[in-house]
């Protein structure tokens, strides 16, 4: 017995080692790790199919497998829709050494501009053309282009600003006529409900519906629930509380609105007790302010123990507690429930009946005695209610801004520059305003000393203030002013760094010194038009893809059919890469793509005619392929780092269409020499062993 698993442990450990070792082995498994990244690459490049799959085996076997990661392709303006802007900016007013950050701050305005429009994905780029300074504005599915094109083109509005403590004006005549008028009818409205409800047979819940304003409860008869003394409805408990069950309430007016209530349950949730209490606290304990030493505190409170009764109490309070304000409170807790106390506190007051006193009592802040002066049940009431709303001045007048209009703006601001703190060398802004902005500067400052001072472009704020990296509506930059300053120059401090600082003098600039821009190129690409481009391309790229394959194995047989295989892989992979990397997909891109495609089928070509010339020398197969790649190898690495170089030109120095184009581009011929290189190869060792004819790898005769 032990022989015979002493030879199967042999045989597996021979059968392991040639697996993983043996030449034969690591071939398949480099076919197999293909195959498997393939495999894996053509779910993500076409989840529905895998998608479908799942589906199919989950309504035959009940088995439920997850469906594809799916990751949407990146389309461009003239794939998907949108618009192409080109915008000339006009630096005549600008000088030399200040137009590229000039240009910079127009980019990132224009940039602000239209994230604030909801635009998804915009690109927005600068580009210098000889003297002619120029901004590329790509906006894709966008639909209002009239709108975004006038809002692109406005010029940046810089605001400086002081907090707003003006009280709000009062009603025009007319709006408090207005109000009167509907408030009246309001009324008028709630005394129509009260008549109707004086009939025995009125039926609440038809009346709600008539008469009330609150939309949420209409369609449940005005039903609030149980409402609770500190719930969300407590102004409405406290009047709840007096009517009886079944019945309704008078009118319950208000400043904002009117009421009527019909109560129809009540139930105790939990007691709470009224009690007064003398404190006596001693040096040391929470919130205590004596020299009291504990002991004396001890001795103090069981004086007041012996002397104190219920009649007294109050008095005593008065003269002795050390609670803040006991000499005019006379220690009353009012009414309070279980958890509104420290627990070492409120067992005594729940336990004891009303009118006692309790021991002395010891927490945290030192010594009490508890006189229980009341206890009563806590009820929750429901209630329906009819709600008629009225008018408030609040909601007619417009909501008042935090901030107010100086005057200030970038017209008096004559520079903004980034400084550095002489002390601690931390970055900070400098500005320097002109003779107008001094003057206005130094009122702002003078009458503004210990508060903020806002900064705005184009009604928003001019810096992400909490590092999300967006700007959101209610975003405030606002320093706080130090000192009066006279001289018209100011420093803004901060934790900032260098590129925060940076950012920020670019956008105070952009608002200093407006720069003038003029569209000079639209093009519109309707989203029926993208998508008839796309199938286009697609049928465009098939043709030549089958072509492709077709002369490949027409030509050069097994070899030509094993490359189609490699190709099909990798336009498989290389599809994927464009999705996983967020290539943005253009017509010029799917042009690189398939030019991609020519360049893969190049490098075999070169390997396959070594591999020809080897075969024709009379040499094996498996060896002609390894020379035929070894001598192909110098001819493919140089078309293609050459061809790479000029992709990189392109890419560095052209638009986005060109760049989509060679980036494109670049990622096939990266992947066409992988392939060629591993995974051509790796076919052709891998049927070398079983093809003898050299008719199969295109050769029919040999040399001598």
């Amino acid at each position: 017995m032990s022989k015979t698993i002493n030879k199967v442990k042999n045989f597996l450990s021979k059968t392991g080692k040639e697996v993983f070792t043996n030449k034969r082995a690591k071939i398949w498994w480099s076919v197999i790790l293909v195959l498997v990244i393939v495999l894996l690459a053509g779910v993500v490049d076409y989840p529905g199919y895998y998608d479908k799959g799942v589906d199919w085996v989950k309504a035959k076997t009940g088995i439920g497998l997850p469906h594809a990661y799916n990751i949407p392709f990146k389309l461009g303006l003239d794939l998907q829709g949108g618009t192409h802007l080109v915008y000339e900016a006009d630096m005549s007013a600008i000088p030399n050494k200040e137009r590229g950050d000039a240009l910079e701050g127009v980019r990132d305005v224009i940039e602000r501009r239209i994230n604030a429009f909801g635009v998804a994905e915009p690109v927005v780029q600068t580009t210098e053309a000889g003297d002619s300074q120029r901004v590329i504005v790509e906006l894709a599915g966008i639909k209002d282009v009239t709108q975004a094109i006038k809002m692109i083109g406005e010029t940046p509005l810089l605001e400086f600003k002081e907090e707003n403590n003006d009280p709000p004006r009062e009603l025009t005549a007319e709006e408090q006529k207005g109000m009167d008028e509907y408030n009246k009818k309001a009324k008028q409205r709630a005394d129509e409900a009260i008549k109707k409800l004086k009939d025995p047979n009125a039926d609440f819940g038809a009346l709600v519906k008539e008469y009330s304003d609150d939309t949420s409860t209409k369609a449940v008869g005005g039903d609030l629930g149980f409402i609770s003394k500190d719930g969300a409805y407590s102004s409405l408990w406290g009047e709840a509380e007096k009517i009886e069950v079944g019945k309704t309430s008078d009118l319950l007016e208000t400043e904002g609105e009117i009421n009527i209530l019909k109560l129809s349950e009540e139930r105790e949730t939990a007691k709470e007790v009224k009690a007064n209490h003398i404190l006596i606290c001693y040096k040391g304990a929470e919130r205590c302010e004596t020299e009291t030493s504990k002991e004396d505190a001890r001795k103090k409170i069981e004086e007041l123990k012996i002397k104190v009764n219920k009649d007294n109490f109050v008095q005593l309070a008065k003269e002795n507690s050390t609670e803040p304000n006991a000499a005019q409170s006379g220690g009353d807790l009012g009414w309070f429930i279980k958890g509104a106390m420290v627990q070492a506190f409120e067992e005594p007051a729940f336990a004891m009946k009303v009118g006692e006193i309790s021991d002395i009592v010891e927490t945290q802040f030192g010594f009490h005695l508890i006189y229980k002066a009341d206890e009563r049940a806590v009820k929750e009431y429901r209630v329906a209610r009819i709600l008629i709303d009225k008018q408030i001045k609040t909601e007619i007048l417009p909501k008042q801004d935090a901030w107010k209009y100086t005057g200030l703006t970038g017209k008096q601001l004559k520079r903004a520059q980034v400084e550095f703190d002489p002390n601690s060398n931390a970055p900070q802004v400098g500005l320097e305003f002109n003779d107008e902005g001094k003057q206005l500067f130094a009122d702002i400052t003078t009458r503004n000393v210990g508060k903020q001072i806002a900064i705005f472009l184009d009604g928003g704020s001019i810096v992400d203030t909490d590092g999300d990296g967006i700007i959101a509506p209610g975003e405030v930059y606002a320093p706080r002013v130090q000192d009066a300053i006279k001289d018209g120059k100011a420093i803004i401090t901060g934790s900032m760094n260098i590129n925060e600082a940076k950012l920020m003098v670019q956008r105070l600039n952009a608002g200093a010194l407006p720069v003038p821009i003029n569209l000079i190129s639209q093009e519109t690409v309707g989203a029926s038009l993208g998508s008839e481009s796309v199938t286009k391309s697609l049928v465009a790229g098939l043709i030549g893809f089958l072509a492709v394959i077709v002369f490949m194995i027409l030509y050069y047989r097994l070899p030509g059919l094993l490359a189609s295989l490699a190709l099909i892989f990798y336009a498989t992979v290389v599809l994927i890469l464009f999705k996983l990397f967020h290539v943005t997909l253009t017509l010029a891109g799917i042009a690189g793509f398939v030019l991609s495609v020519g360049m893969a089928v190049d490098a075999n070509v070169l390997i396959f005619e070594r591999m020809k010339e080897e075969l024709k020398l009379g040499k094996p197969v498996g060896s002609s392929v390894n020379e035929g790649v070894k001598r192909a190898w110098p001819s493919i690495r140089d078309g293609n780092v050459t061809t790479l170089i000029s992709c990189l030109i392109l890419f560095w120095f052209s638009t986005s269409i060109i760049k989509g184009f060679a980036l494109t581009l670049s990622v096939g011929i990266i992947a066409s020499m992988v392939f060629a290189l591993l995974v051509t190869k790796t076919f052709l060792n891998l049927v070398a062993p079983w093809i003898k004819n050299t008719w199969w790898f295109g050769v029919t005769g040999k040399k001598n």
